[in-house]
């Protein structure tokens, strides 16, 4: 195999959230043309308890990125103006934190 195969998968960034019984990952991989997509990935364990992880992964490809991120946007908008306006999302913003804090 060459090295436009082994580009094909090469994860170029990748960024893991863990949130509760889920983690998703969201990486930027290289095409064999040396473009690039996104994968989103929701990864969660069975309900059957045996060790095995349940993956959901989402392709997303450069000419989308803007509709999607606006799609994002106004169901995340929708949500917390028109259905929760009284919730406070900001709670979760250094409790979910990932980032390392200078003091450790």
């Amino acid at each position: 195999m060459g090295e436009d195969y082994r580009n094909e998968q090469e994860e170029i960034f990748s960024k893991r959230i863990r949130a509760g019984k889920r983690t998703y990952f969201f990486d930027v991989k290289a095409t064999r043309n040396n473009d690039y997509y996104i994968t989103i990935t929701e990864s969660k364990r069975s309900k059957f308890d045996d060790g095995n992880f349940i993956k959901t992964k989402i392709h997303l490809y450069k000419e989308d990125f803007h509709k999607f991120r606006d799609a994002l946007h106004e169901t995340i908008g929708h949500v917390k103006t028109n259905l929760l306006p009284e919730y406070d999302f900001d709670e979760y913003l250094t409790r979910d934190s990932e980032e390392p804090r200078d003091s450790e």
